[in-house]
C-alpha cells in the first residue's frame, strides 16, 4: 500500500469541493509555516501551490494561505498534531491532522480509534521511519524508477500502484532524507518528473500481514479515519 494511507486519488476523487479547497488551503499554510514562504525554497509549499492551482484554487486564496502561514495575518493558525495508535489486529497507525483547534480534533480522533487502540506519544513513532517521500509522474510508460531515483539523489523507490496513475505514465514513490527533500524535488522535475507530493512523512519498518477479511476491516477503519476534515495524512503498517 505504499508509506502513507489513500493519499494518491484522494484529492480525485473527492466529492465535496469545499472539503477539498479546505485541505488544500490548510496544506499551503502549514507548508508555509514549516518552511521557507517563498515557494522556490521550500519543496512542500511550492509542491502544494500546484497542486491548487490544478484545482481551481483562486490565486487570492492561495496568497492569503501563504501570508496566514507567514504570520502576517491575525487569524488562527493551523498547526501539526500527531496520534499514534492501532487499528485493528494491531496495525500501527500515524494520524497528522491539521487543526486549529487542537480539544475538537483530540476528542474526534477518539471517537474515530473505538475500533482500534489510541496510544501515547512514542508507542508507535518508533514502529516507522521519518523520511522525504515524494510522489511523481512521467508521461511515458515503462521508465526505469531505479536510474530515476539514482540521478536524483532519493536513497529508495517503489512504483505507484496502477489505480493511482493515469494510463501511459509511470508513477513512482521516491525516499530521501529529510534534509534532502528540496534537492531531491527539484532534480526530478528537471529530469522530467511531475511532482504531485512533496513532504516529510512515515514509512512502516515492517507491515502486518493481513488475510482479505482482516484487510477488510483495517481499510474500513482507516477510511473511516481519513475521511475526518481534520485528517491530513494517514500512515500505516500495512
Amino acid at each position: 500500500m505504499g508509506a502513507q494511507w489513500k493519499h494518491a486519488g484522494r484529492i480525485e476523487n473527492s466529492n465535496k469541493r469545499g472539503a477539498l479547497i479546505s485541505k488544500l488551503v490548510k496544506e499551503i499554510t502549514v507548508a508555509t509555516k514549516a518552511g521557507d514562504p517563498h515557494p522556490e525554497n521550500n519543496a512542500r509549499l511550492r509542491v502544494a501551490i500546484e497542486t491548487a492551482k490544478k484545482h481551481s484554487v483562486p490565486r487570492d486564496t492561495i496568497d492569503r494561505a501563504i501570508k496566514k502561514g507567514a504570520g502576517l495575518l491575525n487569524e488562527a493558525q493551523y498547526e501539526s498534531v500527531f496520534y499514534e495508535g492501532f487499528a485493528p489486529h494491531r496495525v500501527p497507525v500515524v494520524v497528522e491532522c491539521l487543526t486549529d483547534n487542537k480539544n475538537r480534533t483530540a476528542a474526534e480522533i477518539r471517537v474515530l480509534f473505538r475500533k482500534g487502540h489510541l496510544e501515547s506519544i512514542g508507542s508507535v513513532t518508533w514502529m516507522f521511519d521519518r523520511l522525504g517521500i515524494i510522489e511523481a509522474t512521467f508521461a511515458k510508460p515503462g521508465m526505469d524508477i531505479e536510474e530515476a531515483a539514482i540521478e536524483a539523489g532519493a536513497q529508495n523507490v517503489e512504483s505507484l500502484e496502477a489505480e493511482n496513475i493515469s494510463e501511459g505514465q509511470t508513477g513512482a514513490r521516491f525516499y530521501c532524507e529529510p534534509t534532502d527533500l528540496d534537492k531531491v524535488t527539484k532534480s526530478l522535475s528537471q529530469l522530467g518528473w511531475s511532482v504531485s507530493q512533496s513532504e516529510i512523512g512515515f514509512m512502516a519498518k515492517n507491515k502486518v500481514a493481513l488475510n482479505d477479511a482482516q484487510l477488510a476491516e483495517v481499510t474500513e477503519f482507516l477510511n473511516a479515519i481519513d475521511d475526518d476534515e481534520d485528517v491530513h495524512r494517514v500512515y500505516a503498517g500495512i
